[in-house]
């Protein structure tokens, strides 16, 4: 085995893509495609997303304290990806790529109605790290689409072809290949077609 060493960068792929919306009362809100964004906390249940200081949607969330983060399924690739390369202080993102501003429960700006999964966030804190700044926020409720509702009433989101971010591009997750703690199970898992999360 022979390997390479390369100065430090962002390797670490595939993460999910995102798009996070926000709003400030009185103007059109906002999105932003965010690949930086994480679960850090369970108990209370806290993401995190790093946006860049240059990013018109910065300053509406350090002003609001308030986001939503909205997952990206197959269908909202070209959203996503739009909502990554246009500025929301030029274009309106919403007309644009036609989605559909969900109210939310808790948090003041909308989510988008598309997407699977809506997480509305709180901010806690705001830690500047260099090129992006980390927002460290609360899930404070959460939206998902009935329609990947099992029989039970269970959510299925394996069932919405959730999209993650490697190196620049874009895929749809592929085979299932284990749950967790599979490795120390009796049976090996079968393989198939069912997507992972």
């Amino acid at each position: 085995m022979e390997k390479e060493i390369w100065k430090p960068s962002n390797m670490l792929n595939p993460v999910p893509a995102v798009m996070v919306s926000c709003g400030r009362e009185g103007e059109t809100p906002n999105i932003v495609t965010i690949a930086w964004a994480g679960t850090v906390c369970s108990d209370p249940v806290m993401v995190s997303i790093s946006v860049r200081p240059t990013r018109h949607s910065y300053g509406i969330i350090k002003d609001t304290g308030e986001f939503v983060i909205n997952l990206v399924n197959t269908p909202l690739t070209k959203a996503c990806d739009y909502c990554g390369v246009k500025t929301g202080a030029k274009v309106n993102k919403w007309e644009d790529m036609h989605l559909t501003p969900l109210p939310s429960q808790v948090v003041r700006c909308p989510g988008i109605a598309e997407s699977p999964v809506n997480l509305e966030c709180k901010v806690k804190e705001v830690i500047p790290l260099g090129s992006h700044d980390l927002f460290l926020a609360e899930v404070v409720s959460v939206t998902v689409d009935r329609k990947y509702l099992d029989e039970n009433g269970r959510f299925d989101i394996n069932a919405a072809n959730l999209v993650a971010y490697s190196h620049g591009e874009y895929y749809e997750l592929g085979e299932y290949l284990g749950k967790f703690g599979y490795s120390v199970q009796k049976s090996e898992p079968k393989k198939g077609t069912k997507k992972k999360s």
